[in-house]
């Protein structure tokens, strides 16, 4: 009998693929008609960037999102290994001499090398930290790529537009629902994030960017076409269907902060979900009542679903694995 998995986002498209690998047949339902605006991982910037995450997350993210650039290649995304780089305005100096002392796989640049890595930016910075190892995707056409081979795949049966409810039945389920899953998981919690994606044909970037400041740190993904997507607050709120109007300004300010090119941007899309995330910010894996459930990615979801996948699918292979986000203790 097929493992059956629950929700088709990330987690869940990730986890499929990882059993499919290991040939173990797979059965993923998604109650909404097909990949959308609905789920969390649409509105994700796609950056594969561990060492930028060191900054403020724990140890794990670095040390299992070093895998998730290679992972996804290896599934057939295309990623984009341009490194990332990180700024800040001559008035936030010390934001980025804080990000140096949390952070590490960096060099610190100076204004040629950053006018070379990216020309449109030239003169506007002094200083930046060039995280060369780091790399980005575009989570819509990497989702997508999962999907279609999965629906390619004999092994793999998918069925949107269907509902299965979590409840223990013959064979293995495993719970991806994301934040809907709190209706088991109680000490999950939502995670506002708010983005937006900004049309602008005049200016290029070809690696993330990030502008730091004291409020509202900015990130900037190139999305090809003159498209970026820009993001992203974190409220504690599971509030998921409007943008305020401080987060629509700061996120505006700092693009044309970064840039000002990007003041005559088309504001294309406006995206707000919830991020699903556990006291620590690091994802879990739980067995209640009969059900397996990955949960908690947080803002890590490209980052860190390959390794939640490989330690879903570790435990699915072989009853004895102990991975490490394998929550035995909790009731």
């Amino acid at each position: 009998m097929p493992v059956s998995i629950i929700g088709a986002g990330v987690a869940g498209l990730c986890i499929a693929t990882e059993l499919r690998n290991r040939n173990i047949e797979v059965a993923l339902y998604e109650r909404a008609a097909g990949l959308g605006a609905d789920a969390c991982s649409w509105w994700a910037g796609g950056m594969l960037a561990p060492w930028c995450e060191q900054e403020s997350a724990p140890d794990a993210v670095v040390r299992f999102g070093a895998i998730a650039a290679d992972w996804w290649q290896q599934q057939g995304a295309e990623v984009s290994r341009n490194g990332s780089l990180v700024l800040a305005l001559a008035r936030d100096r010390a934001e980025l001499k804080r990000f140096a002392r949390r952070t590490g796989g960096y060099r610190e640049i100076g204004e040629a090398e950053i006018a070379a890595l990216e020309p449109d930016l030239a003169g506007r910075f002094s200083r930046a930290l060039f995280f060369a190892g780091e790399a980005h995707l575009t989570p819509r056409k990497a989702t997508a790529t999962l999907l279609a081979k999965l629906q390619r795949d004999p092994g793999a049966d998918v069925h949107f537009s269907t509902a299965m409810e979590p409840r223990p039945q013959r064979g293995t389920i495993i719970d991806c629902r994301g934040f809907a899953a709190r209706d088991v998981l109680n000490d999950l919690r939502g995670v506002k994030g708010e983005m937006l994606v900004l049309q602008c044909t005049d200016v290029t970037l070809s690696r993330p960017v990030r502008l730091l400041h004291p409020r509202i740190p900015l990130y900037l993904v190139p999305r090809g076409d003159g498209h970026f997507m820009v993001g992203a607050t974190m409220i504690e709120s599971d509030e998921r269907t409007r943008i305020s109007a401080r987060s629509m300004l700061e996120l505006l300010g700092a693009a044309y902060a970064l840039h000002p090119a990007f003041g005559e941007a088309q504001v294309a899309e406006i995206g707000v979900d919830v991020r699903p995330a556990f006291a620590d910010n690091l994802p879990r894996l739980r067995r209640l009542d009969g059900i397996l459930y990955a949960n908690g990615l947080y803002r890590h979801g490209f980052l860190l679903a390959p390794a939640l996948a490989q330690m879903t699918a570790s435990v699915i292979d072989n009853s004895n694995s102990v991975p490490e986000w394998l929550d035995e203790d909790h009731p």
